[in-house]
């Protein structure tokens, strides 16, 4: 395991352990535990989670690539959340066609960056050549991705609208994260079996 695969969990964690806290308390959960031990316990599992994945990965590789891009994906989702909060603080608006076009935007910033860490890191494909047919192939199963995503978060948002007492801010995030989770999944059988297959 190396030194960047416990720095990108401790990362992961801490983000995705404030990331809940926020969460919770926007849905009016107040457990002051909470707020200190999520962001303590889930680096620490994180880690722990990497080092499981890395060892299940030396007989079966796929484990830990899996291990690596679900810790990447954490890490991007926060940043893809932190850009469409600022959108969204920005022009006050939080559903509609206007989120919806947050959320792709979002979405299109961070995948042209996290091209790099799928890359290098979660695939360890190193060959530079032909970059640029590797990256259109990226881009057609991240763009397909990007519509799974924008329509799941249109649809919470849009269409259901709030629940469980949540306000909007928090709703549109949450639409956010259950498009990230689904999409996930096409983005992981994508990047592995057509961009980055060995």
């Amino acid at each position: 395991m190396k030194k960047i695969d416990i720095i990108l969990a401790v990362i992961s964690g801490l983000g995705l352990g404030l990331l809940l806290s926020w969460l919770l308390k926007g849905f009016g959960i107040e457990m002051r535990f909470l707020n200190w031990l999520l962001p303590v316990l889930l680096p620490i599992l994180a880690v722990f989670a990497i080092w499981l994945c890395y060892l299940i990965g030396k007989k079966y590789l796929f484990v830990f690539q899996l291990g690596k891009f679900l810790l990447i994906g954490i890490f991007f989702a926060l940043i893809d959340l932190g850009v469409l909060d600022v959108l969204i603080k920005i022009f006050g608006i939080t559903e509609g066609i206007i989120y919806s076009i947050f959320v792709a935007t979002s979405f299109v910033i961070v995948t042209s960056i996290k091209y790099v860490g799928d890359k290098f890191w979660a695939f360890e494909k190193m060959e530079r050549e032909a970059m640029g047919t590797e990256f259109g192939k990226f881009f057609i199963i991240t763009l397909i991705s990007g519509g799974i995503q924008t329509g799941i978060a249109s649809l919470l948002v849009n269409t259901l609208g709030p629940q469980f007492g949540a306000s909007s801010l928090i709703w549109a995030n949450v639409g956010k994260i259950a498009g990230i989770a689904v999409a996930s999944v096409w983005n992981f059988l994508g990047y592995k079996f057509i961009v980055f297959k060995k």
